[in-house]
């Protein structure tokens, strides 16, 4: 019985070594950016393409205050309640002391500049595809924003969600850099899918999760229940939506539908931010939704 119980110990602690290896914070040094500046005015349609005032401006923000962003909004799911931090200029509560790469790790491998890993409440999964340029100029962006002070609130997790390095082992389940819909792409559909699947993160609602919050990207965009737990969101892959390209270009520019009903909920937030995109933008991801695979 002791050798039993030696065994099991001696197995439990290498299975706890391997566990803590592969679950080190990945991380982006600093050379990395070698050679690339970042630029403002392009940052902005990055800022806008990605959603980050969406998420991170305060509650109930109207008008140039979406533009300070304060955070505090709050964002239920089935682990507990997430509340977006502060990611202001503000040296002290928000991230106006980080250098580009502390902004490179966070949104592309969920890595705070401590070293510790990021809830993916933060879409790394699908920022993660996002270009070291876009990175860069967001981070260039970000810094002409107003600073704010408001100090950052907690997450409302209970055990054993409130384990940071539990994140790790979720991120080897689920992490993966390649797209989702391959195969041969024309140029607008292949900038639609880089706004979809990396900056606008559309899967990240729209597709439905497993019971450890992975994406299930055999159903890709093929609607998902509302983590709010009010009602769905919808499927927007051809096996349900049948607007004409046309049509889902003026929906995501005016928020109307063909049958002249209006945006609602955060979706509202989405329209906003991509009418601000060059109409050939919302062109390319109208494009990029009919080569997704149909999810009936």
């Amino acid at each position: 019985m002791k050798r039993i119980l030696f065994l099991c110990l001696v197995l439990g602690v290498v299975g706890l070594g391997v566990f803590w290896v592969v679950t080190i914070p990945a991380r982006l040094t600093a050379d990395a950016f070698a050679g690339i500046a970042g630029d403002a005015g392009r940052g902005e349609a990055v800022f806008h393409a990605s959603g980050c005032a969406s998420c991170h401006m305060a509650p109930e923000a109207k008008g140039d205050a979406q533009l300070v962003l304060a955070g505090g909004q709050q964002f239920p799911s089935d682990f507990g309640t997430f509340l977006a931090p502060n990611i202001s200029p503000d040296k002290t509560h928000g991230i106006g002391a980080w250098p580009v790469v502390d902004l490179a790790n966070a949104v592309l491998n969920g890595v705070s500049p401590d070293g510790a890993h990021l809830y993916p409440a933060l879409p790394y999964w699908s920022y993660g595809r996002m270009s070291l340029q876009d990175v860069a100029d967001l981070h260039a962006y970000l810094q002409t924003l107003p600073p704010d002070a408001t100090p950052n609130q907690p997450h409302k997790l209970g055990f054993p969600f409130s384990i940071r390095r539990l994140v790790g082992g979720w991120k080897v389940l689920n992490m993966q850099p390649n797209y989702v819909v391959g195969g041969t792409l024309t140029d607008a559909e292949a900038r639609g899918r880089y706004i979809a699947e990396a900056m606008a993160h559309c899967g990240e609602c729209h597709t439905p999760r497993d019971a450890l919050g992975g994406l299930d990207t055999s159903r890709w965009l093929g609607g998902a229940p509302n983590p709010s737990g009010q009602g769905t969101i919808p499927n927007i892959t051809p096996g349900k939506l049948s607007w004409t390209e046309d049509e889902i270009v003026e929906y995501l520019t005016t928020g109307f539908t063909p049958d002249y009903d209006s945006v609602g909920g955060h979706m509202v937030h989405v329209v906003e931010n991509m009418a601000r995109l060059p109409e050939e933008d919302r062109r390319a991801v109208a494009a990029y939704l009919k080569k997704v695979p149909a999810v009936p």
